[in-house]
């Protein structure tokens, strides 16, 4: 069963002007990502909603300003930064802290986000469900299969979060292994 979702922050939530220095919650210009508002309203109800960020500049509460900013600070329950951490994605101990912050079991949280290395294998490798936020439909790296969903946009996450439950649902009744599911 999914109890929560954790999004990662730059070019999934927020897009990241590579231009700008300095932490976000002071760049003159923020903006979320195209569809991360609809489905956040929509996920909301149903899920604890976590961010998760490596951000070297910013701490816990300049990302909340930044997503204050913009109008999504009040859909996360809870945000992890590296810099409060101490360690970064996709380190097994970054992931550790978010789930003992969460107190969830790993099988029980799905993470999206944008970098192959850090979100999907970082988080596949501490027992993560995982969906890759592909927006220019571009290869994974190498031969890389560790996603267990690939989303374009945010309009399929909803439908990859359901495959996961009723995968979850099927292997429970047929006591076998989950096979993940594409979409």
């Amino acid at each position: 069963m999914i109890e929560a979702v954790v999004f990662d922050w730059g070019d999934t939530v927020m897009r990241d002007f590579r231009t700008c220095e300095g932490p976000m919650a002071s760049w003159p210009l923020i903006e979320a990502v195209a569809g991360v508002e609809e489905v956040l309203r929509t996920l909301h109800p149903r899920y604890r909603l976590a961010l998760a960020t490596n951000a070297s500049d910013s701490n816990e509460s300049l990302v909340r300003w930044a997503l204050y900013r913009v109008g999504l600070n009040w859909f996360f329950e809870n945000v992890f930064v590296s810099s409060d951490l101490g360690v970064e994605k996709p380190d097994q101990k970054f992931f550790a802290a978010v789930l003992a912050g969460l107190e969830l079991p790993a099988d029980h949280v799905v993470m999206v986000g944008d970098n192959y290395a850090n979100d999907v294998q970082g988080a596949k490798g501490a027992g993560l469900l995982t969906v890759w936020f592909n927006p220019g439909c571009g290869p994974a790296p190498g031969a890389a299969t560790d996603h267990d969903a690939e989303i374009a946009d945010f309009s399929k996450l909803e439908a990859a979060l359901v495959d996961f439950e009723l995968s979850a649902a099927r292997t429970e009744a047929n006591g076998s292994l989950p096979t993940g599911g594409r979409t």
